[in-house]
């Protein structure tokens, strides 16, 4: 091969992982990883229990090989409504037909076959959870998210990497309370960043839980299922029932203020990353102060 022709190839290389990259949406790399360290915080007998072999396999997937599956899976099947997608245009990018995607997104499925024997028995459940609903979220025959209301309960998947983490360190399950708050916040948060695509998916045919309540009425659902959340965890600990309220605070502001949606959904990796350092907090105040 000649140095030409190597250089070339190289520049390919470097394309596909830069566009695999920017698939992956590093803004919302945290909404999968994020959710493992506050398992691990919570689930935690000693500061041992932190960094294990386990502990820093699961981070390292779901911070970016699960984001390229996730997301990769849903630009694959959504190619024709992405066309029509304005997010697509600048802060995302179109899936074009390239061959690799699909290897790198099979690939990223496969990966947890590598650690999972790292990881103890009560855990493996919840990573083919996370699997199983990631793909037919967006693939056929399920497709959940063309199913108004499915398309949202499907979504509690973006808490599984938490549940998994807590079950690999502790060994048992997470308390049912908690994942209920967490499924909840998830589900409105899904439904929340689908109102920004309301009209782009009404255009092409495709209904889902937004689509069908309007945007008006997808704000109240959005408070009611972060408000459940925030009940949920404050049964489990009143001070993480207190902290959850921000979320349906957010959304009555921003449903009654001059705020364009599209605009406050980007605001949402941000305000999400603050809430979870806090509750990570709590699970370390936990575990260095009894």
């Amino acid at each position: 091969m000649t140095s030409k022709s190597a250089a070339a190839s190289e520049a390919s290389v470097g394309d596909q992982l830069s566009y695999l990259l920017t698939l992956s949406r590093p803004r919302f790399w945290l909404y999968l990883a994020g959710p493992v360290v506050v398992g691990v915080a919570y689930a935690a007998a000693s500061v041992d229990d932190l960094f294990t072999p386990a502990t820093i396999a699961l981070f390292a997937y779901f911070l970016l090989p699960a984001n390229v599956f996730l997301y990769g899976i849903n630009d694959v099947y959504d190619r024709e409504i992405d066309a029509a997608n304005p997010k697509k245009d600048d802060r995302e990018t179109r899936y074009r037909g390239q061959q690799y995607v699909p290897l790198a997104v099979g690939l990223c499925g496969a990966l947890p076959l590598l650690f999972a024997p790292l990881l103890a028995r009560a855990a493996i459940p919840w990573l083919v959870a996370f699997l199983l609903l990631g793909a037919a979220y967006s693939a056929p025959p399920a497709r959940f998210k063309t199913t108004p209301l499915l398309d949202s309960l499907s979504n509690g998947l973006y808490i599984t990497p938490g549940a998994a983490a807590y079950a690999a360190v502790s060994g048992t399950q997470p308390p049912l309370l908690a994942i209920a708050g967490g499924w909840l916040w998830a589900m409105g948060m899904h439904t929340f960043s689908a109102i920004p695509d309301i009209e782009p998916d009404r255009e092409t045919g495709i209904r889902t839980t937004a689509t069908v309540l309007g945007e008006h009425r997808t704000y109240g659902y959005c408070a009611g299922c972060w408000l459940a959340s925030a009940a949920a965890f404050g049964t489990f600990d009143v001070r993480l029932g207190a902290l959850m309220l921000v979320y349906p605070g957010l959304v009555a502001a921003i449903a009654t203020a001059s705020v364009a949606v599209d605009r406050a959904y980007w605001w949402f990796p941000a305000i999400n990353t603050v809430v979870g350092a806090l509750l990570t907090m709590g699970g370390l105040w936990r575990l260095l102060y009894g």
